[in-house]
């Protein structure tokens, strides 16, 4: 059975225009492909483990071939599963809203718990890095508030799209689509945007 792992980087619920996106894909998706296990992965639950000193020891430890020890091999282990979880799933969902130009921290925390050597990349002191998440697909919904191409600097400049997609064809997923919802506070009425964003989303999931 294929699996779907849907990516939650937003805390705001009911209120988030870019869960409110996720649930119009996945409930198309549900139609279309009722197969396809979908797990939720809310970044806010608390399950996502830190990446402190002795992470970043044992990181370090096995690029020079080593095996983690002690706390070092317990925060391994923790980056270890969640990697597992996400490697597991053929198929994946990002709602990522945009936070001061760029993610929210904990998308960012997931992405340096699970970026390790062997799991996330290889490297090559000579070819440098190669993605080992080969033949996965992906949708990222993009939202943010305020920025929106096009407008002028002092509604902000874009650092999460670049990075985000930056970060997975550096992992190696490539087959990658990309919802946008990007309305300024200051629209009278931003429901044509917010409708053209979910009938992307419909269509995407139609056509999985």
């Amino acid at each position: 059975m294929s699996s779907l792992l849907h990516i939650s980087a937003s805390p705001r619920g009911e209120q988030s225009e870019s869960l409110a996106i996720a649930r119009t894909f996945l409930d198309a998706l549900a139609d279309r492909r009722p197969e396809i296990a979908v797990d939720t992965f809310d970044l806010w639950d608390g399950s996502l483990p830190a990446f402190g000193p002795a992470a970043a020891a044992a990181k370090m430890g096995v690029f020079a071939g080593e095996e983690p020890a002690g706390d070092e091999a317990e925060a391994w282990h923790a980056a270890e599963r969640t990697f597992r979880r996400f490697d597991g799933a053929d198929f994946y969902l990002f709602s990522v809203p945009m936070w001061n130009h760029g993610i929210p921290y904990v998308l960012k925390q997931f992405i340096d718990v699970i970026s390790q050597p062997g799991m996330v990349f290889s490297f090559d002191p000579e070819q440098g890095y190669t993605g080992l998440l080969t033949g996965k697909k992906a949708v990222v919904i993009y939202t943010s508030a305020v920025y929106g191409p096009g407008r002028p600097e002092s509604f902000g400049t874009d650092s999460q799209a670049p990075y985000f997609s930056g970060w997975l064809a550096w992992a190696g997923i490539t087959d990658v689509a990309e919802v946008y919802f990007r309305p300024n506070l200051a629209t009278i009425d931003p429901d044509d945007g917010r409708q053209a964003a979910h009938a992307a989303a419909r269509d995407l999931a139609k056509a999985f």
